[in-house]
């Protein structure tokens, strides 16, 4: 059973056919040999007939509905009918589209010859893959992705309010998350083009929302109580993993799977072979590390913190944190602001912003011969002096 009409979403959801042993066939009147075929369960397929002189009638399927939209439907049907008013057999015409590969298939590819091996954060990225992408876009043809689709879902992971951590909090929306999963897509994309399994990147002109920066760090009246409470914690691992975060100021997933074969307590420096910045960095390590390290040497782990994980180090510390910051009374303080911390209270005793930027290990293209030719005594001097500030603050100097 057969009829032309024009497509519209309430019709094509209303229109079932008469018997549950016909399907039944629905027509675009707009463009040509666009049908739909819609069973009595209510599934609805998008396809193009056509038949051409010389070639057996094909049938093309271009997509379910609703997942693809009337308009994408038509879109797709008016692609594949100037393909054949050039002379492409539709046989071929229908292979090559069956053939395109959907959102899911180029980032499984991305994931495995591309994220895994150059990011660090590929975790994260899959995450952010199965929460945002897989359901929205994941099974789309990349041909069918257009920019207005991915605004939208911009728009809509924008407007999504945060879990608030308490009662009466003002709601956060996730408009960081939304930049992260744009950068995800455009990745993704810039991946695809460079090896050839699509043409262009649909990302290009949709605007990032705007960021603050973050630049909350440990404050004079809130040392005393943070180091009281990290004294105090039950757990031996979390106190020295957040003491040693402060001393060194480096970020958590180097913190955390810190290497004994990577220190050296005699030159009294700790090399970390590989940094967000893929590159490797030198932290110079003051006495109240070396103090820390000392008492957790022959641990039996090739890790300074160890953990029951398969990696075998100490994973996510947020817990011990959470517990850490409810008996100092502090809010808002996040494990990444122990970094920003050492570097605050550089600043605050005087340091050059390039000395700051060698001791957290920041790259910088026009400060990096600088960096390079930097001697790392002033840069443990400059440790050890925001170190003796804080410890001062806190009251735990004589």
């Amino acid at each position: 059973m057969s009829q032309k009409i024009n497509f519209t979403k309430a019709l094509l959801l209303e229109a079932r056919p008469p018997s549950n042993k016909e399907r039944l066939v629905l027509w675009d009147a707009k463009t040509p040999g666009l049908q739909c075929r819609i069973s009595h369960t209510g599934n609805i397929t998008f396809s193009i007939y056509k038949r051409m002189k010389g070639y057996a009638a094909e049938r093309v399927t271009l997509g379910k509905f609703p997942q693809m939209s009337i308009e994408q439907a038509r879109i797709n049907a008016a692609k594949v009918n100037a393909a054949i008013a050039v002379g492409d057999n539709p046989a071929e015409v229908k292979r090559a589209h069956k053939a395109e590969m959907t959102f899911t298939e180029l980032y499984n590819e991305y994931q495995e010859k591309h994220s895994k091996h150059k990011k660090r954060s590929w975790k994260n990225d899959k995450s952010q893959f199965d929460l945002y992408l897989e359901k929205s876009i994941g099974h789309k043809k990349l041909s069918q992705i257009k920019r207005a689709d991915i605004a939208s879902l911009h728009l809509s992971i924008s407007r999504q309010v945060k879990a608030a951590k308490n009662k009466g909090d003002v709601p956060q929306y996730k408009t960081t998350t939304a930049n992260r999963v744009l950068a995800l897509i455009s990745s993704v994309f810039n991946w695809g083009v460079k090896n050839g399994k699509c043409p262009d990147n649909p990302i290009k002109g949709i605007e990032k929302n705007k960021e603050r920066s973050r630049d909350r760090f440990l404050q004079p009246e809130e040392l005393s109580a943070f180091f009281k409470a990290v004294q105090n914690d039950p757990n031996e691992t979390i106190r020295d993993y957040v003491l040693l975060s402060l001393y060194t100021g480096a970020r958590r997933s180097n913190v955390v799977s810190m290497r004994w074969d990577d220190i050296s307590l005699q030159h009294k420096v700790w090399r970390i072979p590989q940094t967000k910045n893929d590159e490797p960095v030198v932290v110079p390590l003051i006495e109240e590390a070396i103090e820390i390290l000392n008492n957790r040497k022959g641990n039996g782990s090739p890790y300074v913190l160890p953990g029951t994980s398969e990696c075998g180090h100490l994973i996510d510390p947020k817990k011990g944190w959470k517990r850490i910051l409810e008996k100092a009374g502090i809010e808002n303080l996040r494990l990444h602001d122990l970094r920003r911390t050492l570097g605050s209270w550089q600043a605050i005793m005087g340091s050059s912003t390039l000395v700051i930027g060698k001791s957290l290990g920041h790259k910088s293209q026009k400060a990096t011969e600088v960096y390079a030719r930097l001697n790392l005594d002033p840069v443990r001097k400059s440790i050890e002096t925001a170190a003796a500030a804080m410890l001062k603050a806190a009251g735990q100097n004589n």
